[in-house]
């Protein structure tokens, strides 16, 4: 017969999964991709680095698990942004803002999500997140395509190009010793431009 664990067993393994998941984040917060290696994380999680081989194969495969759960909360993050009353211009600021704002107040974080070199499952992941981004960007252009606030246009190529820019932007304050703020409202301009808008 095969083994099979008890309910308190798989609530232990659980936990440490969490445990392990939590700590790898704080590391890559902290460290980068570069510094989130399995022992850094097993150190700071308070487990035997085979522990987290237990529940992940490897490197890349821990930091692309810890991806998926950073960015579902960015992508929340952002979603909720384009949901608020006002003018469709204004919600898609209201995303733009709340990706740059988020990201300069965990800038090392948001440099290993956006740019720094990572392992292929960690790339999946990152492209993933992207496209997520693009596709909440895209919904709000074209309502406003729709209800004729905003030139006639392709929503994705759009929303992909200022998706695009806003992660190229960012890198600069990002890496830099202190996070630059300025760099948001020009990006709020050059996305109302883009959009076919007036500057606001």
């Amino acid at each position: 017969m095969p083994y099979r664990r008890t309910p308190k067993v798989q609530a232990r393994l659980d936990g440490q999964r969490v445990a392990i998941l939590d700590a790898a984040i704080e590391q890559l917060a902290e460290h980068g991709y570069a510094g989130c290696s399995v022992a850094a994380v097993a150190t700071r999680a308070g487990v035997a680095t085979g522990s987290v081989y237990k529940h992940f194969p490897g490197k890349a495969e821990l930091v692309a698990e810890l991806f998926r759960e950073v960015v579902s909360r960015e992508v929340a993050a952002v979603d909720a942004a384009s949901r608020r009353p006002g003018a469709i211009p204004e919600r898609i600021l209201a995303v733009i803002e709340t990706f740059a704002n988020r990201a300069l107040k965990a800038p090392r974080l948001a440099y290993a999500l956006l740019a720094e070199p990572v392992d292929a499952p960690v790339e999946v992941e990152r492209l993933r997140f992207r496209k997520a981004f693009r596709d909440i960007v895209a919904t709000r252009i074209a309502d406003g395509v729709a209800a004729g606030v905003l030139p006639a246009q392709d929503a994705h190529i759009t929303a992909a190009a200022l998706v695009g820019a806003a992660a190229e932007v960012l890198i600069g304050p990002l890496t830099a010793e202190s996070a630059d703020t300025d760099a948001i409202p020009t990006l709020c301009r050059f996305t109302l431009r883009a959009l076919g808008g007036p500057d606001a």
